[in-house]
């Protein structure tokens, strides 16, 4: 029967019959054990689940006080994320500890387990968008250490979720550009697989339905990236339609100002022929001319949540089995600027 307890020099020792001095120099291949043990210490730690505490050499027996974040990379949202969390963390003793995946599933698997070998205390983490397999995390769940996930977050996963309702978010965004008078709106997505995305695109799909427009393929399109020229690269591939689209609606901020830049150099006038919706509320869509209208996304209060959330869960110590999924949902508002003012 498995339990949560960890590994320690101390086991490996008992079941081998040796002292917990050969069994820690023979870890680190030290010349004075000889190949033979050292092969065989370093293969019952692996068959028996041992992580090395690379943070408590100097805090033997403490339980560090040390929340990790893992997230896809710093951007305008993710910096105000992480300052929810930070002031929420801070007021209790915990300091956090950031790494980024830069949307890499690899990457996201390796930082993972050194958290684990860190002996963090929780992990607050928003997906890298090419995870399709979140198996990795379960060394978390199954050791009892605290996990939430915010924003980008796994469809089957038991544990706590900080999000926002996109299809909500996505199908208000729309609503607006019709109620403007809109009639061919656009979509661009990234990473359509992952569920931000995909449930933001049903709800733009569910508002033009409800209001009679056409649904049509060619109005659908989607961004190698998030990052601005990828997304220039698919706001130019729908401006170059013989039938172009009169509104986009980008499940970004970056998204949406490269819209704008792109019309303007091909000298479509915004909002005259061309309104224009964003997503996050980021400090660049009210620089951009004319302003980017955009739907909020409590990036903030999305990181105070979740650390309140993962420092009750420590608090509480659950176990496994008691643990069930959980979604807190935040409300999102569109926020109307120039870039889709019509009427």
């Amino acid at each position: 029967m498995k339990t949560n307890k960890e590994v320690t020099i101390y086991d490996i020792a008992n079941k081998l019959n040796l002292a917990t001095s050969t069994i820690s120099r023979g870890l680190k291949g030290h010349h004075t054990i000889n190949k033979k043990t050292v092969e065989k210490i370093k293969k019952t730690a692996a068959e028996m689940g041992y992580s090395p505490n690379n943070l408590a050499a100097s805090l033997r027996g403490n339980k560090m006080k040390t929340i990790g974040v893992l997230l896809p990379m710093v951007t305008p949202f993710i910096s105000s994320l992480i300052s929810g969390i930070e002031i929420v963390a801070q007021k209790s003793g915990y300091t956090i500890l950031i790494m980024q995946s830069h949307d890499s599933y690899e990457t996201e698997v390796n930082l993972t387990q050194s958290l684990y070998d860190n002996r963090v205390s929780g992990v607050i983490c928003s997906l890298a968008l090419e995870t399709k397999n979140t198996d990795h995390f379960k060394r978390f769940t199954d050791n009892n250490t605290a996990l939430v996930f915010v924003d980008r977050v796994p469809e089957n996963f038991d544990t706590y979720n900080v999000v926002i309702d996109n299809y909500r978010a996505g199908y208000k965004a729309t609503k607006h550009l019709i109620e403007q008078g809109c009639k061919r709106i656009a979509y661009i997505t990234a990473g359509i697989d992952f569920s931000v995305y995909r449930e933001r695109k049903k709800g733009y799909l569910a508002a033009l339905q409800e209001h009679n427009l056409p649904i049509e393929d060619e109005l659908v399109v989607r961004a190698d990236s998030i990052k601005y020229q990828d997304a220039a690269r698919a706001s130019e591939k729908l401006l170059q339609l013989k039938n172009r689209p009169d509104a986009i609606f980008a499940p970004g901020d970056t998204i949406g100002v490269s819209a704008i830049q792109t019309a303007k150099k091909m000298g479509i006038k915004v909002p005259e022929e061309l309104a224009v919706v964003g997503f996050n509320d980021d400090s660049i869509s009210s620089i951009i001319e004319p302003n980017l209208s955009t739907v909020t996304h409590p990036a903030f209060e999305m990181g105070k949540t979740a650390a309140e959330i993962i420092l009750k869960s420590i608090k509480n110590a659950k176990r496994k089995s008691e643990i069930v999924k959980q979604i807190t949902y935040l409300n999102t508002e569109v926020l109307v600027r120039q870039s889709s003012k019509r009427k």
